[in-house]
């Protein structure tokens, strides 16, 4: 089929969508979208793999029945990634503003990302309040606001949520920049030689973020541009977020300059989230998704996957997609089948030796007690601990962990194992208990 006709089946969808979606929402999930329709099928192109797990969360569902009920029954609704489409729809107005708003949004905020839905935990509450800080006061207080930590803790998650709360409000000028895409439209323009209209692009705003600015480290040019830039927005307290996966100290091939302005306002850590923390986020991330998971699977997931909160959801979603699509029930069995890829890099570089240790430091038992014929409760019920979490955490086969406690035989193993599995089963408290001493095996 021709464009033509491609685009006129997509707009009926789009229409309709409009009629129905919120206008800062069809601006931020629909508008991007480009698509065509051939013999029966709806390839539907978005620009990355990030916007598409958000679009089908959202619409996904309503894209099926419209495009059943306009395009027929027998309609197949297929997605595509197409790269090309991010910068294009970026400069255009795929931004979470109405049209009613006085903000004006350059770059593309995502409208998910709120500080309602951000779970707070001690790893990440500072940060939160300064984020929250900011939004409440920009260019007044913490100026620059500078966020580190490792992938996947909640960075582009608060900074997301401050422009947010300032689109809000409705007055402010933001520009919202990945620090790649900041070099690459700074080569371009020394290309074009349209440099002036570079700086005054990013001179004029209320609001500089910039994420993962640790890439413009060893780009000279870059550097010296971003320098000024930063000067001219300060000087006149515009706000600037700035995140990175390092401290601006451990920022190599960074200009001192540089090093020093970031300084300036409040440098802010997150740090991984703690158990507790992780059940939030995995309970938050369920019920937004309707799906009920069982306790002892999100404590699995939860003590397993410690250090990356990106890596805890991609988990939840693979398991909800893999149930929905077989009709199976997500219990620990079907978890560990779906994830053992994931929960076996996970573990593997615990050691028996490892456990072992952190156990007897847990309950102040010396470590040599582990291999003991001891019997006493406050040796016996340690090791047992250790038995169940040796079969929890690594690979090994029953006789193999009991060759590491003193040649135990198997069903000894296998006793601990029920056994502390029934206790969990029995007492929430002793779950709990159980949990922590995971988590903390994990560290």
């Amino acid at each position: 089929m021709t464009d033509t006709v491609d685009q006129s089946h997509w707009n009926m969808i789009a229409e309709k969508l409009m009629d129905e979606v919120p206008a800062s929402r069809f601006d931020a999930w629909i508008r991007p979208l480009a698509a065509h329709f051939d013999d029966q099928i709806l390839t539907i192109k978005v620009p990355s793999r990030f916007f598409l797990d958000g679009l089908k969360t959202h619409y996904g569902g309503r894209l099926n029945e419209l495009s059943h009920a306009l395009l027929g029954d027998d309609t197949q609704v297929h997605y595509e990634i197409d790269p090309t489409l991010s910068m294009r729809e970026e400069k255009k107005d795929a931004t979470a503003k109405s049209s009613s708003s006085s903000s004006s949004v350059d770059g593309f905020i995502d409208p998910r990302f709120t500080f309602e839905n951000f779970v707070v935990g001690s790893g990440n509450e500072f940060c939160h309040a300064a984020s929250r800080a900011v939004a409440d006061k920009p260019g007044e207080i913490y100026n620059p606001l500078y966020l580190y930590g490792g992938v996947g803790l909640g960075k582009t998650h608060l900074i997301n949520a401050v422009a947010n709360e300032l689109i809000k409000k409705d007055h402010s000028r933001i520009a919202y920049r990945t620090g790649e895409r900041f070099t690459n439209e700074l080569i371009q323009a020394i290309r074009n030689g349209s440099t002036d209209a570079f700086r005054n692009q990013y001179r004029q705003v209320d609001v500089l973020i910039i994420d993962d600015i640790q890439f413009i480290a060893g780009k000279d040019r870059t550097q010296e541009e971003f320098f000024h830039t930063f000067n001219a927005l300060h000087e006149i307290k515009k706000q600037i977020i700035l995140t990175s996966d390092r401290s601006p100290r451990e920022l190599t091939n960074l200009m001192e300059r540089l090093r020093s302005r970031f300084n300036w306002g409040l440098v802010a850590d997150i740090q991984p989230p703690d158990l507790e923390t992780r059940l939030a986020i995995l309970s938050s991330k369920a019920e937004l998704a309707g799906v009920h998971l069982d306790k002892d699977v999100a404590h699995m997931l939860a003590s397993r996957i410690t250090n990356n909160v990106r890596e805890l959801e991609g988990a939840l979603t693979r398991l909800t997609a893999h149930a929905t699509l077989t009709g199976r029930t997500i219990n620990i069995d079907f978890a560990r089948h779906v994830l053992r890829d994931l929960l076996h890099e996970e573990v593997r570089a615990i050691s028996v030796e490892d456990i072992q240790k952190k156990v007897a430091s847990y309950y102040n038992i010396n470590v040599r007690e582990m291999s003991s014929s001891k019997r006493t409760r406050t040796v016996a019920f340690p090791r047992q601990i250790a038995m169940y979490a040796c079969k929890d955490l690594t690979t090994m086969s029953l006789p193999e962990i009991g060759s590491h406690f003193g040649g135990k035989d198997h069903t000894t193993i296998l006793y601990a194992v029920r056994k502390i599995e029934a206790m969990r089963k029995e007492s929430d408290d002793f779950d709990d208990e159980m949990s922590r001493i995971l988590a903390l095996l994990k560290q």
